[in-house]
């Protein structure tokens, strides 16, 4: 089979990946079925592979720029409001309505100051289970050796560079 063919082949297999379109079984038996060694599959896999991840890299900076323009409107919202509330204060209109909507400044719930949380007795405080530090275990055994209670676990996985 030409490099061509392969080529187009392999496009074909991406542009299901991208859709959402495959199976493991159907690009498996779509790769199996392009022939030639595991150094041609692998390379096909390779291109799929990166071409997917370029695609995360694309979308998680978009993620990022919208949360960015997300946070930026919510700051506006709360200076809007602080400044509109600091009006209402001001010129001592605490309830009115307009054509469109109803404001008014109201208490809001109760809530409660923690002045010192030492003092605060036992039965108001949440028992919580001890987390274990993985970092410190995995530094301790990597210098010490294995212990009765951890021992270091090497595992493998693939790169693609």
């Amino acid at each position: 089979m030409n490099l061509y063919k392969l080529t187009g082949e392999y496009l074909e297999l991406l542009q299901m990946a991208e859709d959402g379109e495959f199976d493991h079984e159907t690009i498996a038996d779509t790769l199996e079925g392009l022939g030639g060694e595991i150094e041609v599959k692998a390379e096909g896999y390779g291109k799929i592979i990166k071409s997917l991840e370029g695609e995360v890299l694309a979308y998680k900076a978009e993620i990022d720029r919208l949360s960015n323009n997300k946070r930026a409107i919510e700051n506006n919202i709360a200076t809007l409001k602080k400044s509109l509330e600091g009006a209402m204060i001001a010129t001592d209109k605490k309830k009115f309505k307009t054509s469109l909507f109803s404001f008014g400044i109201q208490k809001n719930p109760p809530s409660v100051d923690i002045l010192d949380d030492a003092l605060v007795p036992s039965q108001f405080k949440i028992e919580q289970a001890p987390k274990i530090d993985r970092r410190a275990i995995l530094d301790l055994v990597k210098k010490d050796g294995n212990t009765a209670w951890a021992t270091l676990k090497q595992t493998e996985s693939l790169r693609i560079r």
